[in-house]
């Protein structure tokens, strides 16, 4: 039986190599020969112990770019050779938000990578319902579709169009991916993050005015960008209790706000706040296949890039000895990429 290498985080802090039998396909699979994959917040919590859904031992990596090795029977359209990302989220296409067409929040979601094993291995085998072709596409920007879908899933619930307002809180891969995709669709985009690394990041990559939310001048500064109002629309990328609770008196009166950042707690903002600006606020999680389809194409023609979140590569075969000082500890780390 052929095997293949697969990093597994057996228990928290401590991730170890294993030789695992190579996967054969179901009917409706492929097998995909990773390639690349990025490395997202989830398994940096993963490693640390503060991911609430997840169990140990686990396969990390949902953000993955392969290539087809092998077919199961049930799989026209698709060929060996064929370069592809994952849509890892498998729905059970049942219950009632699957059934209404959102299928990024199934009540019985698995995600690869979260509650299965993902893309930290040799080869993975996966429906070809949940693949994106993708050959044209570098394999560096491939793996990262997903976080991107993630974005452009937060700026689709926030209904962005051309010149509309927008102030994303939070310059993290995620914030980032939403700041450029609403920047493709015609937004007037300002970001505002703590860290100034950060906003040189989107000063200087994404070519957007980054603002310090801890200034005192913030609300000045941000009328300024905006014609004397506020935003009319926030996307809080940030995860950050102290952020989403403020994002009430970030938009102007008519507002909306989109929560796709998430902390372990509860919301408390002023409700008279709320009321008097008639604010709509949302919450924003995962993406659907239209999501992902759009970053496809938006990276083919170049109108978003893997370097505008990417800032470091790392090698599988020395990761799990990289991990703790390059991935945890890395405060320079905006996204990470796995090469195999």
């Amino acid at each position: 039986m052929k095997t293949m290498k697969v990093l597994v985080l057996d228990q928290p802090t401590k991730l170890i190599y294993q030789q695992r039998p190579t996967p054969f396909p179901a009917p409706a699979e492929a097998v995909i020969k990773i390639i690349t994959v990025g490395i997202c917040g989830t398994d940096i919590h993963a490693w640390s112990g503060q991911q609430p859904f997840f169990s140990y031992p686990r396969v990390l990596g949902h953000e993955i770019c392969g290539e087809i090795v092998n077919l199961g029977s049930q799989t026209a359209g698709w060929r060996v050779g064929q370069r592809v990302a994952v849509m890892p989220y498998l729905a059970c296409h049942r219950c009632g938000a699957c059934l209404s067409g959102k299928t990024n929040c199934c009540e019985n979601i698995s995600v690869i990578g979260v509650h299965q094993d993902g893309g930290f291995s040799e080869f993975l085998s996966v429906p070809v319902s949940n693949l994106l072709a993708v050959d044209d596409v570098a394999p560096e920007a491939a793996a990262l579709i997903e976080p991107f879908a993630i974005s452009a899933h937060a700026v689709r619930r926030a209904a962005i169009a051309p010149d509309d307002p927008l102030l994303v809180v939070g310059a993290g891969p995620i914030g980032l991916g939403v700041a450029a995709i609403a920047k493709a669709d015609g937004a007037q985009v300002v970001v505002a993050d703590t860290s100034a690394e950060r906003r040189r990041h989107v000063e200087q990559v994404l070519q957007l005015p980054a603002l310090n939310p801890l200034d005192d001048q913030f609300e000045a500064r941000l009328r300024d960008q905006f014609g004397g109002m506020l935003a009319a629309k926030v996307i809080d990328a940030t995860g950050s209790r102290h952020a989403m609770n403020h994002a009430v008196n970030l938009i102007r009166h008519g507002g909306s706000i989109v929560f796709v950042g998430l902390f372990k707690g509860d919301l408390q903002f002023s409700d008279p706040e709320f009321h008097k600006k008639e604010a709509t606020l949302m919450g924003s999680r995962n993406a659907t296949e239209e999501d992902f389809v759009k970053v496809g194409k938006l990276m083919a023609t170049g109108a978003i890039t893997g370097q505008m979140m990417l800032t470091h590569h790392f090698d599988f075969d020395s990761l799990a000895e990289d991990y703790e000082a390059q991935v945890i500890n890395n405060k320079q780390l905006i996204k990470g990429l796995i090469h195999f």
